[in-house]
């Protein structure tokens, strides 16, 4: 039998209350638990350790000394959303998606957003992600950003609240379906008591999402991967396998008469559908950066004659970038005409003056992020900073400070999480694939991360986090 620990006061816990007490549509899940013992679940978890392992199912971290691959650590407590939530999440997350594609296309067509004064135009046009090649630049359907990751938090008062979004090659959603592949083989019968939306069919939309994005009528689709040493290279290989389509790496593709080919030993074939893993700048060495090994010579050439199709497009970087996320709401408003259903997170922009005065009057409270940064790095959690990091973090802002934003310390909700010594509450996020094509779709829940050391806020893989299977609950009690 198994004693959860209460969370902590002051704020939310996806599973229990305050008083201890059991969430209803987590109740036959705890049921469940309190009838195996602590013994049973520590064998289970490290079943699932060496199954993972086996698979190959793991991540690389650069810089790091003691080896180039780890396992993601995998927690066998579910985190359980209610059937209600999920549609007030998957309409917000259609309705952010969806203004982010059309402020894509207006700062590289009208910069309509710009002449209304909502953004200022050096924030769009001195962005290091805009790519002045795809100014003017027409697209099937006028998708940019074909596949989406949009991470969300639960703040204390039990509203969620996006972090961020990954409009350029977001990453996780083979975590996402292995772990539920996991839960299902180690317990079987905890799906017999609850109706789990499936997640396992999202290779199919997210074929017919590449599909969708080209005009040829059948056309070839390929996975572009920078090569095995990249960090996020299971999830190339397994993502081209579930699709049923070719893994390539740059020198496996050529361009002739502005098409783009793939070498095989059958000769060269056309390839109209690029799903690339590689970031703008490594993916034509004749436009980008001369030095990269990675792409594919005259790409950019074949991409503007529209002979091939890439997901995402090139210069979405700039929809994602921390400086620009602030005004995600304004998009809204602006291009729908509606009110956000999803919260965004006070920010503060260090390049404005009296922001810049806030944050520093205030960095023991904050969290400070670089604009550009991603996976955990270049961060500043203040109320878990020495003295030291919190003056050497002041004089970074200070000699830079249009490379930082600043927002309040959250606290990210907890769910019960498998530790060493038992189970405990530990913060966790969400990022949902939210998949633009024929329409706006995804599948329900997403991948939760989880921050495993006690107290920690950052759920990052690379900064030791690891990874929960969400249900979504197709029907069944809510809140």
């Amino acid at each position: 039998m198994h004693a959860l620990t209460l969370p902590a006061p002051a704020h939310y816990d996806e599973m229990l209350l305050a008083s201890g007490a059991v969430r209803p549509h987590y109740q036959p899940f705890a049921d469940w638990l309190h009838a195996h013992t602590p013994q049973w679940l520590a064998d289970k978890h490290a079943e699932a350790d060496l199954l993972f392992h086996k698979a190959g199912i793991t991540f690389a971290v650069y810089g790091d000394e003691a080896g180039a691959e780890r396992l993601i650590p995998f927690d066998t407590v579910p985190r359980i959303v209610p059937a209600d939530e999920w549609r007030m999440l998957e309409a917000g997350l259609r309705q952010r998606v969806s203004a982010l594609n059309r402020f894509l296309y207006d700062i590289y067509h009208d910069h309509d957003i710009v002449r209304a004064g909502l953004i200022p135009a050096e924030q769009v046009f001195a962005n290091a992600q805009y790519q002045p090649a795809m100014q003017g630049l027409d697209l099937p359907h006028d998708i940019y950003t074909h596949i989406a990751g949009v991470d969300l938090i639960r703040h204390a008062d039990g509203g969620y609240y996006v972090l961020e979004d990954n409009l350029r090659v977001p990453s996780g959603v083979s975590y996402m379906l292995e772990n539920r592949k996991m839960m299902m083989r180690l317990f079987p019968e905890l799906f017999a008591r609850y109706p789990v939306a499936p997640v396992e069919h999202y290779p199919t939309l997210l074929l017919n999402t590449l599909r969708h994005a080209s005009q040829v009528e059948a056309p070839t689709v390929v996975v572009l991967t920078p090569g095995p040493y990249n960090s996020a290279y299971f999830e190339h290989a397994f993502l081209a396998q579930q699709m049923g389509v070719e893994l390539v790496e740059g020198q496996d593709l050529f361009v002739n008469d502005d098409g783009v080919f793939m070498r095989t030993t059958a000769g060269p074939q056309r390839v109209d559908v690029i799903y690339r893993r590689i970031d703008d700048a490594f993916l034509d060495p004749l436009a980008f950066r001369s030095d990269s090994m990675l792409g594919v010579p005259g790409l950019l050439s074949a991409y503007r004659q529209g002979t091939v199709i890439l997901a995402n497009a090139i210069g979405t970087g700039v929809a994602d970038d921390k400086s620009i996320y602030p005004f995600v709401p304004d998009m809204i408003r602006f291009y729908l005409g509606e009110e956000p259903i999803l919260y965004n997170v006070p920010t503060w922009q260090c390049r404005r003056a009296e922001d810049l005065s806030h944050v520093l009057a205030h960095l023991p409270e904050l969290v400070v992020k670089e604009v550009h940064g991603a996976g955990g790095y270049g961060m500043l959690v203040g109320p878990a900073a020495s003295r030291q990091e919190i003056d050497d973090f002041r004089r970074r802002i200070e000699a830079a400070p249009a490379n930082y934003i600043a927002q309040p310390t959250l606290c990210l909700s907890s769910c019960p999480t498998f530790v060493d010594s038992g189970i405990a509450p530990r913060h966790i996020d969400l990022r949902p694939f939210v998949l633009t094509g024929r329409e706006i779709s995804m599948v329900a829940g997403g991948l939760t991360r989880v921050a495993l050391k006690a107290g920690s806020l950052v759920v990052n893989s690379s900064q030791g986090g690891g990874t929960k299977d969400t249900w979504v609950l197709e029907s069944g009690p809510s809140l």
